[in-house]
């Protein structure tokens, strides 16, 4: 096969960072794990109709599981990968003598372009639109020291305290409008207003329809969540921290910074574990006051990132004793193609739940959902693993790097003859 190279041509496959693509299949379980909340229409049940499933009782205990373990942690975690990916993409064009910033905004819009399609077509939850948005303003940032960064970051990652504090003090919603605007869309689509969604979206008989009437407000809504749930300040925060780690070279050098990881292994426990019970208790239990709300936003701040940093240093922990040899590597074919993963999770779940395709949503609970997402996963690893074999690239990276380099990227394994 021949093939054109130069000098802005995408990272060599040998210079990948196997614990990297371990974090990244990782956090895309962590993500699965919660999204299927929303994919299976258990997120759009009032407490009335949860009480209705015969599961309830174990479905209590599991939804707090789910909560206390995964809420927030791994689209924090994702983050804190993708500015490493950021710096990591950085130094190699920059290494190579190319315009790095042309190409990465370049990658940036065909990324908000995936992103568009998924939010629009798919489902309402995507994170490759605001990903691709924020990552934009990271090359702002290059020239700021580390110390620096660090300081920016935290303040973020901490500012929806302050926000949310403003907000109830205030009585006032960011994106309030937005919400109207998605209301407006449903009422002209046909799409109930009120707790109707189950019986909308996965009753006998609903179709492409419904679910096309069903989309035409998701991006609205989506993006109202993101401002009232001050996810940009959290996501551009963990993009910067991430883009230290990777500056720093920190994953290519890993028992170099053991003692660090401990500590951080160790603060992300100590604050992060009591922070998330605490989360997890007003979660459940139905207090809407001002006071408690701003004791979730606290406790939110101080649970999440703090064990995402735990789950991440954990790993890299482990990832040490064991040489690199670890059994983890079985997450690692799942992170090489993360972005034909994401989306095919989302692909999966619509066939699986919605009245298109078998049907099984609106009526289950965690302890039905959750195994359905393990399984999920575990065909998403034996196929990339599959996959990996005779390709170099998931069908989406290839496209994305194609369309990012303008040039042919190889996309099949070459073979001796």
């Amino acid at each position: 096969m021949s093939v054109i190279i130069d000098n802005s041509s995408p990272i060599n496959l040998s210079e990948r960072a196997d614990i990297l693509d371990v974090l990244r299949g990782f956090a895309l379980f962590g993500i699965l794990v919660i999204n299927i909340i929303a994919f299976s229409g258990y997120g759009f049940l009032t407490n009335d109709m949860k009480l209705e499933i015969s599961t309830y009782s174990i479905d209590t205990y599991l939804s707090a599981l789910q909560t206390g373990l995964a809420e927030g942690k791994f689209y924090s975690l994702f983050s804190l990968l993708f500015g490493i990916g950021f710096s990591i993409i950085l130094m190699r064009l920059r290494q190579k003598g190319v315009n790095a910033f042309k190409i990465f905004y370049r990658r940036l819009f065909y990324l908000l372009i995936f992103g568009l399609i998924h939010i629009y077509f798919l489902w309402e939850g995507d994170i490759l639109v605001l990903y691709a948005i924020l990552g934009m303003i990271l090359p702002l940032f290059i020239n700021v020291s580390d110390r620096s960064l660090l300081i920016i970051g935290i303040t973020l990652i901490l500012s929806p305290i302050l926000i949310d504090t403003a907000k109830l003090i205030f009585d006032f919603k960011i994106a309030g409008w937005l919400e109207n605007i998605a209301i407006q869309v449903d009422a002209k689509t046909g799409v109930p207003l009120d707790n109707g969604y189950r019986r909308y979206l996965f009753r006998e008989g609903s179709g492409w329809v419904e679910f096309w009437n069903w989309r035409q407000s998701g991006p609205f809504y989506r993006f109202s969540s993101i401002l009232e749930s001050s996810r940009i300040p959290k996501v551009l925060g963990m993009f910067l921290l991430g883009y230290v780690v990777g500056r720093n070279k920190i994953f290519s050098k890993l028992s170099n910074y053991k003692a660090l990881f401990t500590k951080i292994l160790k603060f992300g426990l100590i604050i992060g574990i009591p922070s998330t019970l605490i989360m997890v208790y007003i979660e459940w239990s139905n207090d809407s006051s001002i006071e408690v709300n701003l004791l979730y936003t606290v406790s939110y701040a101080f649970g999440v990132v703090p064990l995402a940093l735990a789950y991440a240093t954990g790993l890299a922990l482990h990832w040490i004793k064991t040489g690199g040899k670890s059994k983890l590597l079985i997450f690692a074919p799942v992170g090489r193609m993360a972005l034909t993963n994401y989306i095919l999770q989302t692909v999966l779940a619509v066939l699986i739940f919605y009245e298109l395709g078998l049907g099984l949503g609106g009526y289950i609970g965690p302890s039905i959902f959750l195994p359905i997402a393990i399984i999920i996963f575990v065909f998403q690893v034996i196929l990339s693993k599959i996959w990996l074999k005779y390709f170099n690239y998931g069908p989406l990276e290839w496209i994305w790097r194609t369309l990012t380099y303008h040039k042919r990227i190889p996309f099949r394994k070459e073979t001796d003859n």
